[in-house]
């Protein structure tokens, strides 16, 4: 399976180190990526309109997606990969640890319930998944990228491009695995830096 990790960022994890340990991560893979399409928002777009413009340069059939504060755990891609194919899955979602200020790494996360973790997907009761998914890129740029107004700490684009590729007609699954690190740290990814992405 050919995959492409599509990472936005910004000047200010360029600066402090986060898109460099995200990219080292990325280098990491047991199933090496067939490329990286990162796309740096200069001009304070926000995260969804880079995401979409790092999307438009995937060219592989496969796009796994990873915010730039981040960070995939050495099997990431080789256990969403085997899933998808597995399930036979447009769309693969795991789960992660948390990473918190101070380096370390949690096992239960502070923000969503259990269930998100362990049920399986229900497109009856679709539930909040993050961005950190594996989707077949053609599925990927029909449904896009936009901002919901949710307010600057959570612009509501992954919600919406779930919510998106469902309504598509995708197949989406949850592999029930911890594959991957969310870096807790009370910032977003809107291209604006606050205390935790300063320089």
């Amino acid at each position: 399976m050919r995959i492409t990790v599509c990472t936005p960022t910004h000047i200010g994890r360029l600066h402090n180190g986060m898109f460099a340990k995200a990219m080292e991560s990325v280098a990491n893979q047991t199933l090496p990526a067939a490329a990286t399409s990162v796309c740096v928002d200069v001009n304070r777009e926000g995260a969804a309109p880079t995401r979409q413009k790092a999307l438009m340069g995937v060219q592989t059939p496969w796009v796994a997606f990873l915010d730039s504060d981040d960070l995939f755990m050495p099997r990431h891609l080789e256990l969403m990969a085997r899933h998808a194919t597995d399930s036979g899955a447009d769309f693969v979602y795991s789960w992660f640890k948390v990473l918190t200020k101070d380096g370390r790494i949690m096992e239960d996360d502070p923000i969503f319930p259990l269930t998100h973790y362990m049920n399986p997907w229900d497109p009856q009761d679709p539930i909040e998944t993050t961005i950190t998914t594996l989707v077949r890129t053609e599925l990927a740029k029909q449904v896009g990228f936009e901002a919901l107004d949710r307010g600057e700490m959570n612009s509501g684009e992954d919600r919406r491009f779930t919510i998106g590729c469902m309504e598509a007609g995708a197949k989406i699954s949850h592999l029930v695995r911890k594959t991957w690190l969310w870096r807790h740290h009370g910032d977003n990814t809107s291209g604006l830096p606050t205390k935790g992405d300063a320089v």
